[in-house]
């Protein structure tokens, strides 16, 4: 007997159907065949699903068992298939009916003992199905559910086990469907800029950088504080719209790091990979292609701590994420891209004992070290890191501070205002903040009078910046006025985009 059964399988971040069609034909010795492009994972799935039977009390006549996983041409990978393969087994058996799998979509990995396992990318394969009008059901794994039930427009069932699965399928004790996840905030993590001691200006600069999505990169003596800095970075952020929220947990979902049981992501990202990470691993790559930290940063924070320890030829694969917001792998068999639309935070030690400019500590770097040492960061790199600034050492009144700080939740209401204001101008292009502007959106929305102009065109002869650093000061300048509420762009606003590229001079040109 043949049978049919729907799943899905994941492409990137998006997701297909897959049609499992299962023949049971009569033969003196059982055996098994499958086909359609499998992977080792699924190759793998009769034996899972064999024991899973077994121990959940089906004996399976001696039969001829064929697999086909449609369509064809798409590689089949992952351990998701276990579910719809039992399935499919058991109506070729006759020991389900038709009418109990019909327009239902299922997806799950079988445990030998029958429960149904986590999956990755069940929120993706749900966003696609929603699409569909001839699917009534997704059947996903229990821990799986609260993420498949983002997309409301989809009835979605969490399976804890084939069993209870089996009397759902036949109207005896049906599984209550999963219900959304609320859009409530997300209770305070702790970071909070209360918490840092001084640094004004390096604050400052985060609150620009969070309130156009601009890069920024701290120069400053070990124990100043960068870290702390970079990883309340996030506390100021805007929150997350249900549309962000839902592209994010879809990326995380893909690459395994979602919480099992858990729902959309509340939070925005913050990835902070250690220096010794492989290009695959920052940008993604492997087989079947995997996101990488900077997809699993998008609409989030990326800080690279430590920035001149990472391997030189990994960190120019961030320009083209950093420029175009995305990451494209090319395979033989197809072409797979992520999302990459991130705030990149970097910071290092201004030479290689980390005391350079500092008035604590003698230095003992020559300026060849230092040439060197700050060398590793390129020119074109260091180009598009719209922020730089400098995070000195805290003097002992500082640290023995008692006074805390302007509380993360202030300065959001600040950053929230700004990035209104960018989507109201916005509101008929792609761009989504003030970084992400184009050349015709700077000549529109960044117009300076002739005070101010004469004073960025002395900073650039100045400075030597390029034509994209002339074009990221612009971009800081207008989000320092949306910070003030001012439609226009003064001189004040131009003079301290203008001291955000000062160190560029100051460090990098050094030797």
């Amino acid at each position: 007997m043949l049978s049919k059964v729907w799943s899905a399988a994941t492409l990137g971040i998006d997701a297909v159907r897959i049609t499992i069609e299962v023949d049971a034909a009569q033969a003196s010795q059982p055996g098994f065949t499958l086909v359609g492009l499998p992977d080792a994972a699924v190759r793998e799935a009769y034996s899972r699903v064999r024991s899973a039977l077994h121990n959940c009390g089906f004996w399976l006549p001696p039969r001829h068992i064929t697999v086909n996983l449609s369509p064809a041409d798409v590689k089949k990978e992952g351990s998701g298939f276990d579910l719809p393969i039992a399935l499919g087994i058991l109506q070729a058996s006759e020991l389900l009916h038709e009418d109990h799998i019909a327009k239902r979509v299922f997806v799950g990995e079988l445990s030998l003992d029958g429960t149904v396992a986590p999956v990755r990318g069940t929120l993706s394969i749900s966003a696609a199905l929603a699409r569909d009008t001839t699917v009534r059901e997704l059947i996903v794994p229990a821990a799986n559910a609260n993420e498949a039930a983002a997309v409301k427009s989809l009835r979605v069932i969490g399976a804890p086990h084939l069993p209870a699965l089996l009397r759902h399928l036949r109207a005896e004790a049906c599984i209550v469907p999963a219900t959304s996840p609320d859009g409530s905030d997300p209770p305070p993590d702790g970071a909070d800029f209360a918490d840092v001691r001084g640094q004004a200006q390096a604050k400052r600069a985060l609150e620009v950088a969070a309130a156009g999505g601009h890069n920024i990169l701290m120069i400053g003596p070990p124990g100043s504080g960068k870290t702390m800095l970079a990883k309340r970075l996030p506390s100021i952020l805007p929150r997350l719209a249900l549309e962000e929220s839902i592209v994010t947990t879809k990326i995380h979902s893909v690459a395994g790091t979602l919480p099992a049981g858990s729902g959309l992501l509340a939070r925005r990202p913050f990835r902070a990979p250690h220096h010794t990470i492989s290009t695959a691993g920052l940008v993604g790559g492997g087989t079947p292609p995997r996101p990488g930290e900077v997809s699993l940063a998008h609409h989030g924070v990326l800080f690279l701590d430590e920035l001149t320890e990472f391997r030189l030829d990994t960190l120019e694969l961030l320009r083209q994420p950093m420029e175009d917001g995305i990451v494209t792998i090319g395979r033989v068999t197809r072409t797979v891209t992520f999302p990459s639309r991130f705030t990149l935070a970097a910071a290092l030690n201004p030479c290689p004992c980390g005391f350079f400019n500092d008035g604590r500590r003698e230095c003992i770097c020559g300026p060849m070290q230092i040439a060197r040492y700050l060398g590793k960061i390129s020119g074109p790199l260091l180009d598009r890191i719209d922020l730089q600034v400098e995070v000195p050492a805290l003097t002992a009144e500082e640290i023995g501070s008692t006074t805390a700080g302007e509380a993360s939740s202030a300065i959001r209401e600040r950053v929230e205002s700004a990035r209104a204001m960018q989507r109201e101008r916005f509101r008929r292009s792609q761009a989504e903040s003030n970084a992400e502007m184009s050349t015709r959106q700077l000549r529109r929305f960044c117009e300076l009078g002739p005070s101010s102009r004469r004073l960025l065109e002395h900073a650039v002869s100045r400075l030597g910046l390029s034509a994209r650093g002339y074009d990221r000061v612009l971009k800081v300048a207008r989000t320092i006025a949306d910070l003030a509420g001012q439609d226009r762009i003064d001189s004040g606003h131009v003079a301290e985009a203008v001291h955000y590229r000062a160190l560029d001079r100051a460090y990098f040109r050094t030797g």
